[in-house]
């Protein structure tokens, strides 16, 4: 594994995780904004590790690997810190359910082609929709972990904001859930 800027921006998010358990066991404004920044960080983090790597031509296994890995896991956890404590509750778990499934089908179905199908390259090439999915999610998740904080200061309806977010993400989400689905069940097909 050669470390580089990119890869210790993946590295980073993935350290971040216990960091935001822990902040978001704390109650009190201050460390709902302590999550959220750590949150905002990794999101950030996220993109500006795929732009370096393309940019500064560092591309790596061991990053083709680990970024997808800890996407999904920083992803889960927020999404099931924010069960826990209320912030996504009632009907609106079915949201995150569908968020969380989707994220499983995809990790699973990659697994599966690189196990089974000659052609290593790109399997299932990220898709401009997911991209937007993902900015959608990422944002939406921002507001529900600032919600707390916000809704005795400065704003309100981040609650809301972040609830309507998530169901547009979730929509999304099962669009381009289908599209990977039907095209790996294609390249099973070949």
């Amino acid at each position: 594994m050669k470390l580089n800027i990119p890869n210790i921006l993946t590295l980073g998010r993935i350290f971040a995780i216990p960091i935001l358990i822990v902040t978001f066991h704390f109650e009190g404004n201050k460390y709902v904004w302590i999550s959220l920044a750590i949150y905002f960080l990794a999101s950030v983090s996220d993109y500006l590790d795929g732009y370096l790597a393309r940019k500064m031509n560092l591309q790596s296994n061991f990053g083709r690997l680990l970024d997808p890995i800890a996407d999904k896991l920083i992803v889960s956890t927020v999404i099931l810190l924010l069960v826990k404590n209320d912030v996504i509750g009632g009907w609106n778990i079915i949201a995150a359910i569908v968020i969380l499934c989707r994220e499983i089908l995809v990790s699973g179905l990659r697994e599966f082609l690189a196990k089974t199908t000659e052609s290593k390259e790109d399997l299932l090439p990220v898709t401009y929709l997911s991209k937007i999915k993902t900015a959608i999610q990422m944002l939406a998740l921002g507001f529900l972990i600032g919600a707390p904080a916000a809704a005795s200061t400065i704003l309100p309806p981040c609650q809301p904001i972040g609830i309507a977010m998530l169901w547009i993400a979730s929509i999304i989400t099962m669009y381009t859930g289908y599209q990977y689905l039907d095209k790996g069940l294609r390249k099973i097909e070949d």
